[in-house]
């Protein structure tokens, strides 16, 4: 007997803000064996333009966030990770790539030193597959221990850092890619200057039984808005941001997907801590000698959104490549896209073909990002 609807509605998961949402009037949909938020009464439009004018708040808790504990934490995760955690400085923040022996990724995640442990974040679809991961390569050595009661928020935007500020002074201290344990509406928080829009913003790491609360105050400031699922992935598609499991998965290498900035030279060849993660021959052989194939932006010379799966095609009609991500950008006013093509045809400006529903449309290879990032950096 198959499942009916309503009993599949049963299993799925809730964030502490589930009811929270549903007072917001939230749009709530499957993802990631949770009900969440696709979008609230403004829609995804005008949350993405509000998330890039001045701040929106989205729901992250789904995400999987893990404590990994011991005087051996660095060195143990370093050796699953192609980038440099030793070296990571106290409450400094990594992006990371859990590797197979084949060079494939099996997740990307962050990374935060916070002092006494490390504060690691891993995606919402390949939670269990990653602790589980962890657990296996890291207890020998630390503590894994999974945050199961905690809730993760995400505010982003160019005024976020002015909002943080007003309610917490001591946040004028982060800047991207750092954090630190703040005092938030009373509950003791673990906050990154970080973010998946390309805009500044922070993720706050708050007890779950506390996320309302804070969730509220946030939402009290005239500039903060909610926002959903939608508008977060039109927002990191103008961005370049990677999508786990359609940008970048266990075919794709971090060479192949542009990725490259995010292996630090002491774990490349001839650096200090060289290879020793997994697929190292691979990853460290392609960085040597190239690949055939790379992640580029994908900008279509029409009005014609190219949506994951479209094939490009060269002017003689040859597939060259392959479209893993796109649709409208409302900050751009035009259709953007990510996806693969042959490394002969990666450089910018290259026109191609996309084929949309059995019809050719023009398109050009472009930077992944089609909007400025504005990390705060001091």
């Amino acid at each position: 007997m198959s499942e009916t609807e309503e009993q599949a509605e049963e299993r799925l998961l809730r964030t502490p803000l589930y009811n929270l949402h549903l007072e917001l009037g939230a749009k709530m949909v499957p993802f990631a064996g949770y009900e969440m938020p696709l979008h609230f009464r403004e829609g995804i439009l005008k949350e993405h333009q509000h998330t890039r004018n001045q701040a929106g708040l989205f729901d992250v808790s789904h995400m999987g966030q893990v404590r990994l504990s011991g005087d051996g934490a660095a060195a143990a995760m370093e050796r699953i990770v192609p980038v440099d955690v030793v070296d990571l400085a106290v409450n400094r923040q990594r992006y990371a790539l859990f590797t197979n022996d084949a060079g494939g990724i099996l997740d990307d995640l962050m990374i935060t030193n916070a002092g006494d442990h490390l504060f690691v974040v891993v995606n919402a679809a390949c939670k269990q597959q990653d602790i589980a991961h962890m657990r296996k390569h890291l207890s020998d050595d630390c503590e894994v221990e999974t945050l199961e009661d905690r809730a993760l928020l995400a505010l982003q935007g160019p005024v976020a850092g002015e909002v943080m500020a007003s309610l917490v002074p001591a946040s004028r201290e982060l800047v991207f890619m750092t954090g630190a344990r703040l005092s938030l509406a009373g509950a003791d928080c673990f906050v990154t200057r970080s973010g998946y829009t390309g805009e500044d913003g922070f993720e706050i790491s708050v007890a779950a039984s506390q996320a309302e609360a804070v969730t509220r105050e946030l939402l009290s400031h005239e500039h903060v808005a909610p926002a959903g699922l939608g508008a977060r992935d039109s927002l990191r598609l103008e961005a370049g941001l990677c999508l786990y499991g359609h940008d970048i998965d266990i075919t794709t290498t971090p060479v192949e997907a542009s990725l490259l900035w995010a292996i630090q030279k002491v774990r490349r060849s001839g650096g200090e801590r060289a290879a020793g993660f997994p697929g190292a021959d691979v990853i460290l052989g392609q960085i040597a000698n190239g690949v055939s194939r790379k992640r580029v932006g994908i900008q279509p010379l029409g009005k014609v959104p190219v949506r994951e799966g479209c094939e490009l095609l060269d002017s003689f009609g040859n597939r060259v490549g392959i479209v893993t991500s796109g649709g409208f950008g409302p900050t751009v006013g035009a259709p953007v896209a990510m996806g693969y093509v042959n490394a002969a045809f990666a450089k910018l400006d290259t026109e191609l073909q996309a084929v949309v529903r059995g019809k050719s449309h023009p398109v050009r290879v472009a930077k992944t990002n089609f909007v400025e990032q504005r990390y705060y950096r001091g």
